[in-house]
């Protein structure tokens, strides 16, 4: 399936858009593929516009063409980048004749995640030619996030190439990089900006600061600083020092449960009314929440599954009332997009946007990622099915794409063998059709490596798995669950997080509005702000728990049979740990981990594709 925009939709309320002609320049290609009989829901209400209003994008992660696969509710978020520039464009048409500011906010997280990040050739860097398009719009504001840190040569560019496009808007205000100088000089300095204060058309002043989270995955030569030591830094009393009109902390750092508190008591302190407009990001989650009247904390999802919308009707300096406040989760595809700016699918697109998108068809290209290794028979997700069973995910991936993909090429491979993995591992669904090298790296795009250890006798090896899932007594099991999560979560895993947030929307009423029939699947917020949020209504995505480690089947042998021992690297520490409570033969260090394959995690499922769905 080529990396092509989805555009023959039709919505609820007969808005029928078939393939355009001339006007929408889109590098698609009837002859290679057959676009879905999709209905998609129109919103039913407007926007509501304030005196100050944003548009805010986080966590995109690379999917910048959109999602473009028939299964629901993949059409829900079918617009690509080049949709979206026309659709802010629009927007700030609209902002004009209303006289009133609109600005473009977003909450960083740009790489890893889809081909167009992911799948550059040997040599390239994460996500730099994907992130030009991203410069193309007018953002007024980005963040730094976790994923810009993992590796060193991202964030450098991330320095030297792309904070510069932001002419000082590109900020990250406890984040610093070490480099040599133009001196030749090792410096430590800031990967973008600590922070910035610029005036919006309308001459508001805005002070703005770019967080991260207290993140503890980041590479050597990175330096990330707590939250609670950023808020005492001279700098940051000074830049909060001068009142604004309005005062806007973007970062990627959740709403809720985490430090924005902090940074938000911290200018409280100073300016006890003036208001306060926080974009946060990270979780992948829609959330929204008010720490007083006068301020609002926005989070909006992941993958370019939602476009937030935040208005703000504001009063003048001094004023103690509370402020009204409007926000929105708009699902990112073309029917929402027209349905908002008034246009109709002939008069939408713009030159910018038709340009964007011919771009990335082309990135996409020269990056192969229509290269095909065979055909899923069906979709197989995460949380949708029970686990195990045929059409989960986490089955096929332990029980078949594991043993299969590991051992090719590999002098191991006729000794017995448990492989275990971390199932937040697994990024996004496999859904049926071609499975093609972009599907491979938004399924799983972490380059993990896989080691083992040799000689560990098949009956202590089987305890491992169920030790890692339920660590003793419930008492325990809950220390030991809640210690594990604050370790992911520091280092930057979130897909527990996402995982409940899906499990607590099915559970208020899923089975009962799917089993209505009148809702396309989709999310279904409820945050803390009043009001509805979603733009469309839909029916909660059926959700099934899935333990948070997963492995290939035991191998049939007796208890005392010596296999290997083999794992991901990113749960060696704990795995250790486990084991050598199981047994007191020896006590393993990571000394004793070896290298098992040459292929690495986000190349799995490819290679098993390869062999068994051709």
């Amino acid at each position: 399936m080529k990396l092509l925009k989805l555009v023959s939709f039709v919505h609820f309320v007969a808005l029928a858009w078939a393939c355009p002609g001339d006007d929408h320049d889109h590098s698609h290609s009837h002859s290679k593929r057959a676009f879905p009989s999709t209905t998609l829901t129109a919103p039913t209400r407007q926007l509501d516009w304030g005196d100050l209003n944003i548009i805010h994008t986080t966590d995109s992660h690379g999917w910048l063409l959109g999602h473009q696969k028939h299964s629901s509710p993949e059409p829900n978020y079918s617009g690509d980048l080049g949709d979206f520039a026309s659709f802010v464009s629009h927007m700030k048409e609209i902002a004009l004749k209303k006289d009133v500011d609109l600005l473009l906010v977003d909450s960083g997280d740009l790489h890893d995640g889809t081909g167009l990040s992911d799948g550059f050739p040997p040599g390239g860097i994460d996500a730099h030619d994907s992130n030009k398009f991203l410069t193309q719009l007018p953002y007024d504001v980005m963040a730094i996030g976790n994923h810009e840190l993992y590796i060193y040569a991202n964030a450098l560019d991330m320095h030297q190439n792309f904070a510069p496009k932001l002419k000082g808007r590109y900020l990250s205000s406890n984040v610093n990089i070490t480099l040599l100088n133009e001196h030749n000089q090792i410096v430590n300095v800031p990967v973008g900006n600590r922070f910035a204060k610029f005036k919006t058309r309308k001459g508001r002043k805005v002070t703005s600061l770019g967080v991260l989270f207290d993140f503890t995955g980041n590479d050597k030569n990175t330096t990330v600083q707590k939250v609670a030591d950023m808020v005492k830094e001279s700098w940051f009393h000074e830049a909060i020092q001068e009142e604004p009109d309005f005062f806007l902390l973007v970062g990627h750092m959740p709403v809720q449960r985490d430090n924005w508190p902090l940074v938000f008591n911290a200018v409280r302190a100073v300016h006890p009314t003036t208001p306060i407009l926080i974009l946060g990001g990270h979780t992948h989650i829609r959330d929204c929440v008010q720490l007083d009247g006068r301020s609002i904390s926005l989070e909006s999802g992941r993958y370019m599954e939602t476009v937030g919308w935040l208005s703000a009707k504001l009063d003048k300096k001094g004023s103690k009332k509370n402020i009204t406040f409007s926000r929105r989760y708009l699902d990112p595809n073309r029917v929402t997009y027209e349905f908002h700016t008034g246009r109709k699918n002939s008069s939408f697109d713009t030159s910018l946007g038709k340009s964007i998108t011919k771009g990335l068809n082309q990135l996409a290209k020269n990056f192969d990622l229509d290269f095909t290794f065979g055909t899923a028979p069906t979709d197989f997700t995460t949380n949708r099915v029970p686990f195990p069973s045929n059409n989960s995910l986490l089955t096929l991936y332990g029980s078949e794409a594991m043993p299969v993909a590991l051992t090719v090429n590999n002098t191991r491979a006729s000794i017995p063998n448990l492989m275990i993995t971390n199932s937040g591992s697994l990024r996004f669904d496999v859904l049926q059709g071609p499975f093609t090298k972009n599907d491979q790296l938004t399924a799983s795009p972490f380059a993990d490596a896989f080691l083992f250890i040799p000689n560990i006798t098949a009956g202590v090896a089987n305890k491992v798995l169920p030790t890692l899932n339920n660590a003793g007594s419930e008492n325990r099991k809950r220390e030991a669950r809640e210690a594990w999560e604050r370790e992911l979560y520091a280092r930057g895993e979130v897909e527990m997080i996402y995982r409940r947030w899906l499990e607590e929307m099915d559970k208020r009423n899923g089975i009962e509005r799917r089993a209505a029939g009148n809702a396309t699947l989709g999310y279904v917020t409820h945050d803390s702000c009043p009001g509805v949020g979603d733009d469309v209504l839909h029916a909660p995505l059926p959700f099934f728990s899935v333990p948070d480690f997963i492995a290939s089947d035991p191998p049939a042998v007796s208890d005392d049979t010596p296999i290997d021992l083999v794992f991901v690297d990113f749960i060696q520490s704990q795995l250790l740990e486990i084991l050598n409570s199981l047994q007191t033969t020896k006590t393993f260090t990571a000394a004793d981990a070896q290298p098992y394959s040459d292929v690495l995690g986000n190349a799995v499922l490819g290679v098993f594709a390869q062999k068994a769905w051709n």
